[in-house]
């Protein structure tokens, strides 16, 4: 059934403001449209629900009941489905009790707690209400309701981006159904690596999360730790319960991995905890370089001289991986052995946002790995030349200290050092938004 409509709005305003105030981004755009068109408040339930305005959701549905269940476009779903997806939800605290109450109402109305939407596209996927309030908006309210009313804990979505915030009150709703599956659990120990969240991850493996558990696909914990370069901490927390670096992923184990990252730290660490790091072949010499242990590298190519060209050959791949980690005895290491300073990553690294072919010194800068960048200028290595996208070092240090997940640990030591360089600054917008930098670069115009 379609909801009856009572403004005279236009119905293609009517689906251009639920798709501007649903999902995610910001309220501009809905906001401007309200203030253009004021009429849209009051137009239909699902425009109602999406603002949380409680009293309006219970006339439509006084008016006829059947509009908890209506459906409407862009997304051809109900109203607690739109209510669950809505920005406001998500970025409007103060609306939180109208967000309640009008839920409320719609699934005492007969709106289904596990209503939802199929997407389009390659890989269609069933949005539900659940995965809007825990999902998207992660609010531990109204996922509270729609688990209370029957919501199963257990939808994909949900389990999946529940994790995707540091604030867990909604994920952990769902896990204190008791309902979940395990495999449900390890996804969500995953997805906490994913957001580098020790607390999340540490309140999952005391909620019963294998970290020896295997994902489909083949994920492991400590495997996946890695890949997302977690600290050492998230590591160490992973053995304190239990997990074991000999478990193989895709044939590989954590100790493995670890040398390929370049986690020197994380193999100490694994000595540290009584497990042997013994590996063989380019894996035994890719450790010793993590470990920047000089006499371990001669003593394998003493043995295995060929390993140094079998390490050079994949150089681009672990020369990102060290630089990444900021391993500067391991990046070192690398150079000494003969892999080039302009190696490139052929791959490249969607996690990190790092394009393919990207040389050292642009994952250097973009992970504000200083101390590399330093060793990388050192060793030759151009300031100029820009990556895939058009980003220069400069651009992307820059970067990194103002729109990036680490502005945190800031720092315009890689400026600096780039500048120093001969690294020009004519391309780059004035001022950075990062006063530090910004006086470095006046120096340098």
């Amino acid at each position: 059934m379609t909801a009856i409509q009572f403004s005279s709005v236009s119905e293609d305003l009517v689906e251009a403001f639920i798709k501007a105030a649903t999902w995610h981004g910001s309220l501009e755009e809905a906001e401007a449209m309200l203030a253009s068109h004021p009429e849209l408040a009051v137009s239909n339930i699902h425009i109602a629900a999406i603002l949380g305005n409680d009293e309006l959701v219970k006339s439509f549905l006084d008016f006829d009941s059947s509009n908890a269940t209506a459906t409407a476009p862009p997304y051809s779903c109900d109203a607690l489905v739109y209510l669950c997806l809505s920005k406001y939800l998500r970025l409007d605290k103060t609306r939180t009790d109208g967000f309640l109450k009008a839920a409320t109402a719609l699934l005492e109305a007969g709106a289904d707690p596990n209503t939802g939407f199929w997407t389009t596209g390659d890989y269609p996927e069933f949005e539900t209400a659940l995965y809007g309030a825990a999902g998207v908006a992660h609010n531990a309210v109204v996922t509270g309701l729609l688990l209370d009313h029957g919501a199963n804990p257990n939808d994909d979505e949900a389990v999946y981006h529940s994790p995707e915030n540091r604030d867990n009150d909604a994920m952990k709703l769902l896990v204190e159904t008791g309902k979940l599956t395990n495999e449900n659990l390890l996804m969500m120990l995953i997805r906490k690596h994913d957001w580098h969240d020790y607390e999340g991850a540490r309140y999952l493996l005391q909620h019963g999360a294998n970290p020896n558990g295997e994902k489909t696909r083949q994920w492991y914990p400590v495997h996946h730790a890695l890949a997302r370069c977690n600290s050492i901490e998230m590591i160490g927390l992973l053995l304190d319960y239990g997990a074991d670096p000999a478990v193989k992923s895709q044939g590989i184990t954590a100790v493995a991995c670890a040398a390929r990252e370049g986690r020197g730290d994380v193999l100490k660490l694994f000595q540290q905890r009584g497990f042997p790091v013994q590996l063989t072949g380019i894996d035994e010499l890719t450790a010793a370089c993590a470990m920047g242990n000089n006499d371990a590298v001669q003593a394998i190519l003493v043995q295995q001289p060929q390993l140094a060209a079998e390490v050079i050959a994949i150089g681009g791949t672990l020369l990102a991986k060290f630089t990444g980690a900021g391993n500067l005895r391991g990046v070192k290491q690398l150079l000494d052995l003969g892999v080039s300073v302009t190696a490139p990553f052929t791959e490249g690294d969607g996690y990190f946002a790092i394009p393919k072919n990207s040389l050292p010194i642009h994952i250097a800068a973009w992970r504000a790995r200083h101390d590399v960048v330093k060793l990388l200028i050192e060793r030759g290595s151009p300031v100029d030349l820009p990556d895939s996208n058009g980003q220069t070092p400069l651009a992307l240090a820059i970067k990194a200290c103002v729109d990036s997940y680490w502005t945190d640990t800031r720092s315009p030591a890689s400026v600096a050092s780039l500048l120093n360089a001969g690294a020009s600054a004519t391309a780059i917008p004035f001022p950075t938004g990062y006063a530090a930098i910004d006086e470095l670069l006046e120096k340098h115009r």
